[in-house]
């Protein structure tokens, strides 16, 4: 595995702890001051979590509020952050070149993890949202399959939700 290098902004938000906590106290990795949307970028105040959770795209949104109201649902994580080591791994053994700006490596992250109370099945499970058009990027999909790989060493399973694209004329 190549040595992981990060740039000054990344280990701040480590030192800050950001990805950590559960509930009230979860802070994500990414919020929307720090990056910028291909459209629109929510900000919205969980009831279950009783914080405000961060989203980059309508289709998060609308994922989001579909977890917020399921009952089985005790705690939604937006933004999550992989562990970089083990992405830096799994792409490694993937061959696949692991994100990166500027030469410097990139903590990847799931759109939400989510902890639920069920009898039977997963207590947790991780979601990637994405627009259905995205999918014909190589790119994006080897980042997807970087993802996939992560939660499945992680023994938790991974869902990716897509929808079309509303085009009108």
């Amino acid at each position: 595995m190549a040595s992981c290098k990060l740039d000054k902004k990344t280990e701040k938000w480590i030192k800050e702890e950001r990805g950590k906590g559960s509930g009230s106290d979860y802070r994500p990795w990414l919020t929307v001051r720090n990056l910028s949307s291909k459209g629109r970028s929510h900000r919205v105040m969980g009831h279950l979590t009783g914080r405000t959770h961060h989203f980059f795209s309508d289709t998060e949104l609308a994922a989001f509020l579909l977890l917020e109201w399921n009952p089985a649902v005790t705690d939604i994580r937006e933004q999550f952050p992989l562990r970089i080591e083990d992405t830096l791994t799994i792409a490694d053994e993937a061959n696949i070149r692991h994100p990166e700006v500027g030469g410097y490596h990139q903590v990847m992250s799931s759109d939400f993890v989510v902890d639920l109370s069920m009898p039977t099945g997963p207590q947790r499970l991780a979601i990637q949202v994405k627009v259905s058009t995205d999918l014909m990027d190589p790119r994006t999909v080897e980042k997807l399959e970087i993802e996939q790989r992560y939660w499945k060493l992680k023994g938790i399973p991974w869902y990716l939700i897509t929808v079309g694209s509303l085009m009108i004329k």
